[in-house]
């Protein structure tokens, strides 16, 4: 399987690509081509299709970790220039998102309607996992959440009248079976980078391998980076790829840590496994 990050914060050195904050993966087997979120704009994620080289008619099907902007705004553009795609997210993926701001709430959730997403997509939600293709799967909601979520402070729904924490019951990754083991990707990981790999370990057999995208570590504090580093190393560490929301400091706790073991992926970074 081929993964390719073709949104991201930063781009590669010298490259075409245009970076913005958002993600989004392409993920490649011999069975087609996914597209894992889509980053906070059509602008960006069509132009950097076009510099990787995928068509996006050549796009299979369609995942998205949750609902908020930089990771779903692109979908409109997309859906335009592909045929009928299957999508595959949570049930919460239409839920009202806000975020706190000195001006007051601001939306931050997904801005294309579910009318007009049944117009372009077969909408697969389900709080399970579920298969997208063979050795390709989504993790379902992680219901067990022992160690530190990735939360903001200023995320919050409405719940009747009042309006309380965004619970991030949408928050899901993707798992690829390789031959070596498991590969996580990771969109925002606000249920918890540790909850997550609990999750998949529950679910999934192999070893876990390798971890890509945002973890959300950049608000973790020292205790949280330390038992991050701790659980870790106990999965190996499998090779780490962070990006997006994860933090410069974080990156550098994990790198101190782990040493090559960890790399970059911004926007161009192409993997095998």
């Amino acid at each position: 399987m081929k993964v390719t990050c073709v949104v991201d914060d930063a781009v590669q050195a010298s490259s075409r690509f245009w970076g913005e904050h958002g993600i989004a993966f392409v993920i490649e087997t011999e069975q087609g081509r996914v597209l894992f979120d889509t980053g906070q704009s059509g602008t960006v994620l069509l132009h950097n299709l076009e510099v990787a080289g995928i068509e996006p008619a050549s796009i299979c099907a369609v995942a998205l970790s949750h609902s908020h902007y930089d990771h779903t705004g692109g979908l409109s553009a997309l859906l335009q220039h592909t045929p009928t795609l299957p999508l595959y997210a949570h049930p919460d993926l239409f839920r009202e998102r806000f975020s706190r701001r000195d001006s007051g709430l601001a939306s931050t959730g997904l801005s294309t309607s579910r009318e007009e997403l049944l117009r372009h997509v077969d909408l697969r939600l389900s709080d399970e996992p579920q298969q997208i293709l063979s050795g390709m799967y989504t993790t379902g909601q992680i219901t067990s959440r022992p160690e530190p979520e990735g939360r903001s402070a200023h995320h919050v729904v409405r719940e009747g009248d009042d309006w309380i924490a965004d619970p991030y019951r949408d928050d899901m990754s993707i798992v690829l079976e390789v031959a070596q083991g498991l590969v996580l990707i990771c969109g925002c990981c606000h249920a918890g980078l540790l909850n997550t790999l609990q999750h998949v370990g529950a679910i999934f057999s192999g070893e876990m391998i390798a971890v890509l995208g945002g973890m959300h570590l950049a608000q973790a504090d020292e205790g949280h980076l330390h038992r991050t580093v701790q659980v870790l190393r106990s999965y190996g560490p499998p090779r780490l790829y962070p990006n997006h929301c994860t933090g410069a400091r974080a990156y550098v706790a994990l790198a101190t840590a782990f040493g090559t073991r960890v790399a970059p992926c911004p926007a161009g970074t192409e993997l095998t496994f």
